[in-house]
C-alpha cells in the first residue's frame, strides 16, 4: 500500500478503505489553494464543492444588516462547505473566506455521488460526517440564543484552543458577538478570575 494523503488518512479513521478506494478518493478530491483574504464561496453563489482542509484556516460569515458576522471557523482536518447550499444546489446564505494561506482538496456534488456509489462504506461515511455537522450547528444556534458573550468566548477557547492565536481579534470578537474592545475586557476579566 502506498503512503496515504492526509485526506485518505482522515477518511480511513472513520471507514475501512481498500487500496483501490484510496486511489479513487485521491482522484475525486482535487487540490485548490487560497491566499489570505480569498473567498472560497461568496454569499449568493451556489456551493458546488465540499472541501477538506489540508492546511490553513477558513472563516464562515453571514451578512446581517450590512455587518459581516463571523459564525464559525474551519481548520486543518475539517471538512468545509455551505452544506445547505451544497445539498440543495441553491444560493448560499454565507460566505467562506481564507484567513491564512490554505490548501484544500475539493469534491464536486457529482463526484461525491460517485464516492457514495463506489466506496464500499462511502454512504456510511457521509452520514457520520453530516451527523457531526448537524450536532455542531445545533450547538452553535443554541449558544447564540442562550449564552452570554463570555460563555461564547469560553466555548470558543474549548473548541478552537489550538487555533486561537491564529485568528485576528476582530474576527474572534465578531464570532463572540461583541466589539474588539469588549472582547479585551472579557479576556481581562477571565484572566483575573483564572478561567
Amino acid at each position: 500500500m502506498t503512503s496515504s494523503s492526509p485526506l485518505v488518512s482522515k477518511i480511513s479513521q472513520i471507514i475501512a478503505l481498500s487500496d483501490a478506494e484510496q486511489e479513487l478518493i485521491d482522484t475525486l478530491f482535487r487540490p485548490q489553494s487560497l491566499h489570505p483574504g480569498d473567498f472560497w464561496l461568496l454569499e449568493g453563489q451556489v456551493c458546488r464543492h465540499v472541501a477538506y482542509i489540508e492546511e490553513g484556516l477558513l472563516r464562515y460569515t453571514v451578512n446581517h444588516d450590512g455587518d459581516e458576522l463571523t459564525y464559525s471557523f474551519g481548520k486543518e482536518t475539517d471538512f468545509a462547505s455551505s452544506y445547505e447550499s451544497f445539498l440543495t444546489q441553491s444560493a448560499a446564505t454565507c460566505a467562506i473566506q481564507a484567513i491564512e494561506p490554505t490548501r484544500l482538496r475539493c469534491i464536486t456534488h457529482e463526484d461525491l455521488q460517485r464516492f457514495y456509489r463506489e466506496v464500499n462504506e462511502g454512504e456510511r461515511f457521509g452520514r457520520l460526517i453530516i451527523e457531526q455537522i448537524f450536532l455542531q450547528t445545533v450547538h452553535q444556534l443554541t449558544g447564540l440564543y442562550t449564552n452570554t458573550p463570555e460563555d461564547r468566548y469560553l466555548n470558543f477557547t474549548r473548541h478552537f484552543h489550538d487555533i486561537q492565536q491564529r485568528i485576528p481579534q476582530y474576527y474572534l470578537a465578531s464570532y463572540v458577538g461583541v466589539k474588539p474592545q469588549s472582547l479585551s475586557r472579557i479576556r481581562r476579566r477571565l484572566a483575573r478570575t483564572g478561567r
